[in-house]
């Protein structure tokens, strides 16, 4: 699998915290789109800790629908502690993919996850935050691509000029 196309969708987040931490995340992983729905994040977007200014690069978009983003070819993914979803070790990532996240107090709303072509969940004991979530989804599908290894000069473009490590 290659890392073609990847958009992720944000149900109401009400924390830009989160919001700036899901930029940067995208950024790092190599998003093409963030969109959101709801009220919350435009009223506190002022607050927002995208620190890495992933938002020159990445659109972060306000909609009203979420699923309409998708497209003919793109596979519409939500990520949700949902009875009968796909445990994330056992996914297999479409290539072109908008994942859709719930908020951080609340759920998907069925008539989202019924449109979906996948529901998957992080198999852990109580729920991630937002921003953590979005983190080990793309990590988890960074890890299952043929993009997975790095090497040293991706170390060297990726650390901040304070880290000059080296391992032995």
């Amino acid at each position: 699998m290659s890392q073609k196309f990847v958009q992720i969708g944000l149900v109401n987040p009400k924390s830009p915290s989160n919001v700036g931490s899901v930029m940067r995340a995208a950024g790092c992983f190599g998003a093409n789109a963030v969109y959101y729905t709801g009220q919350r994040y435009a009223r506190a977007a002022r607050f927002n800790t995208d620190t890495k200014n992933q938002s020159l690069n990445i659109p972060l978009t306000g909609v009203d629908e979420l699923a309409e983003q998708a497209g003919d070819q793109v596979k519409l993914v939500c990520i949700e502690l949902a009875e009968g979803a796909t445990p994330l070790p056992e996914f297999v990532h479409p290539e072109q993919a908008l994942y859709v996240f719930g908020p951080e107090d609340g759920s998907i709303s069925q008539a989202l996850v019924d449109k979906a072509d996948e529901v998957v969940y992080v198999p852990t004991k109580g729920c991630l935050n937002l921003a953590a979530t979005v983190n080990v989804v793309l990590y988890d599908r960074l890890a299952k691509s043929d993009k997975a290894s790095g090497g040293e000069a991706l170390i060297r473009s990726s650390r901040d000029v304070n880290n000059r490590l080296k391992a032995k």
